[in-house]
């Protein structure tokens, strides 16, 4: 199986998440599947299908988890070698060379990609375009309403 890269923060949120999910939400749905329970007949009882609804999401939400984890790729930017080099990880300031706007995204992995804060899954076409490149290199990418070129500016390994 394919290893997947991953950030040490985006490992570490999802062990957090495994952890509650088996110590918290797991717990808690198995006791309103047991009080819905004592409320009599199943066929009819709304809380009793509702909380092994629950209860499906989570435990399999949990073997997700479970299964990105195991083969899990961990890549600490901080430990990588500061080459100016756009790579898994790190933190690229952009310049539109049109528009002269300022863009920043760090690189993720899919799981951890949340474009509201700045992280692009190292799949998505900006982030394809402009792994490998250095800094100074202009970067064209096709959008779906043209092409922008954009000038890397910097990249941080943070």
């Amino acid at each position: 199986m394919q290893k997947v890269p991953m950030t040490v923060q985006g490992e570490q949120a999802l062990r957090e998440e495994l952890e509650f999910l088996k110590k918290d939400s797991r717990p808690k749905v198995i006791k309103e599947i047991a009080i819905a329970r004592e409320h009599g007949d199943l066929k009819e009882n709304a809380e009793y299908h509702a909380a092994r609804e629950q209860q499906g999401f989570i435990e399999g939400r949990i073997q997700d988890i479970e299964g990105k984890l195991s083969n899990v790729q961990v890549i600490d930017v901080t430990k990588l070698p500061k080459s100016g080099k756009v790579l898994f990880g790190t933190t690229v300031s952009l310049i539109d060379v049109e528009s002269d706007e300022e863009k920043t995204y760090q690189i993720v992995g899919e799981d951890e990609a949340d474009v509201s804060n700045g992280k692009i899954s190292s799949g998505s076409p900006i982030a394809r375009a402009l792994l490998g490149k250095e800094e100074g290199d202009v970067v064209s990418i096709t959008v779906p309403n043209g092409i922008i070129e954009y000038e890397i500016d910097g990249v941080q390994y943070i």
